[in-house]
């Protein structure tokens, strides 16, 4: 899969270079180093410095690699952005629980005005009210996403893998902020549960249906599931390939040899498909 269009987003902890390195060559179309929650307290400074020495590479790995620094308002976030936000192999960097814009100012002073892309996730009700708000900007962000263990948490939600009831309502206000904002789909949160990939799939098939685009992963098993539930069947590429066919000779709205009508939505939604089959861009 083309990074231009993401599908796996790969967690790995930086305070383990080795496991890092491994993500990298997983398949994965971003690798996400974590400096937050997949490293001890005491290993937060050796996770900073080990991953400024990687970034320091301007072709660090085959494939971008994203930053999610420390929580914005603890003591280490300024320190971790300051360090990583001019290296030249960062592709990104991922903000936790961001509650609003005032949070990207803050990171984009810290890089001195002209920060990497980035990446807001929205942890707790209030960076969820104000998902649109964060979304705009300014400064307006890459992408926004949920993240959901904390969410959970901070509403009471009932702990799970799956894709209960409890967070649709969050799960839809952050696509529609997104797609409001002229970003891109975010991609759905992790699936905890590395060991069950059929739930994994059942998850990701409801996720896409929400209109999430990808997910990520905390293993790289979880990869391969994530992406063929994402990537478009044979069946969508061959009908998506009908409708622009047929736009091409028709610039209004026009009905296909089955009946169905078809318009400028239907046909930007087919050449989203066929972007995401790798025909072109999204």
């Amino acid at each position: 899969m083309s990074t231009e269009t993401p599908l796996t987003w790969l967690y790995a902890p930086g305070d383990r270079p080795g496991v890092v390195a491994k993500a990298l060559g997983s398949g994965a179309d971003v690798v996400l180093v974590d400096l937050e929650d997949a490293v001890a307290p005491d290993r937060k400074e050796y996770a900073r410095a080990a991953t400024a020495e990687l970034l320091a590479d301007p072709a660090p790995g085959p494939v971008p690699i994203h930053v999610r620094v420390n929580a914005l308002d603890g003591p280490l976030a300024e320190d971790d952005v300051r360090t990583l936000a001019g290296l030249p192999g960062l592709a990104g960097l991922r903000l936790p629980k961001v509650t609003g814009p005032a949070d990207l100012a803050r990171v984009a002073a810290w890089a001195d005005g002209t920060p990497p892309p980035l990446y807001a996730l929205l942890e707790n009700a209030l960076g969820v009210e104000r998902a649109y708000e964060i979304a705009a900007g300014p400064p307006a962000p890459h992408g926004i996403a949920l993240g959901e263990a904390d969410l959970r948490a901070d509403l009471g939600v009932a702990n799970g893998p799956g894709q209960g009831p409890g967070l649709a309502y969050a799960r839809g206000r952050a696509i529609v902020a997104a797609r409001a904002a002229g970003l891109a789909p975010p991609p759905q949160s992790v699936y905890p549960d590395v060991r069950d990939l059929a739930g994994l799939a059942a998850s990701c098939a409801e996720g896409r249906a929400l209109g999430f685009l990808g997910r990520t992963a905390i293993h790289p098993r979880q990869l391969p599931v994530i992406e063929e539930a994402f990537r478009p069947t044979a069946a969508e590429v061959e009908a998506a390939e009908q409708i622009v066919r047929a736009a091409l000779t028709d610039a209004g709205a026009l009905a296909l040899p089955d009946g169905r009508f078809v318009d400028a939505a239907v046909v930007a939604g087919a050449r989203r498909t066929l972007a995401l089959a790798g025909h072109g861009k999204i």
